[in-house]
């Protein structure tokens, strides 16, 4: 097992950016033709070149789990004005997984959102995405809601 490293990105790193939005793009490719990925995908838009701005925004925390200078995943989460920090996006190459990236990232995002004053901390997983929510369950996150869904 490796001992993920784990890092705020540098909104001022090209090499950074670059990775991100080609993870990104690995991220949400994964997520077509899985159950509610479609939906996903219209009300998440993508990020692509805007990584920059969100990683300098204030109410924003972007980190990488990396093996040196390559970026093995990455989790996205945002503060909002109710205390609560809501993970956005989190994803690990698949090559990358089974290591403690995301957990090291959660727990990275989660700390530093106890140490801004947040009271909660909340995310989402599409139904049948396992490895989210065996992540989101090591973490003591539970589901409270579950949102069902038709197209008519």
């Amino acid at each position: 097992m490796i001992d993920p490293l784990v890092r705020r990105v540098d909104p001022d790193d090209g090499d950074d950016l670059a990775q991100l939005e080609l993870l990104e793009v690995e991220a949400r490719a994964a997520l077509v033709g899985q159950r509610g990925g479609e939906r996903w995908l219209i009300e998440h838009p993508e990020v692509g070149p805007g990584w920059a701005d969100l990683c300098r925004a204030d109410s924003s925390d972007v980190v990488v789990g990396h093996i040196g200078d390559t970026i093995a995943g990455y989790l996205a989460a945002t503060l909002g004005p109710d205390g609560i920090i809501r993970v956005d996006q989190v994803w690990v190459t698949p090559n990358a997984r089974e290591n403690g990236f995301g957990d090291a990232m959660l727990a990275a995002v989660m700390e530093r959102a106890r140490n801004a004053g947040a009271l909660a901390v909340q995310g989402e997983s599409l139904p049948g995405d396992r490895h989210t929510k065996n992540l989101y369950e090591r973490a003591g996150i539970v589901a409270r809601l579950i949102t069902t869904y038709r197209e008519l």
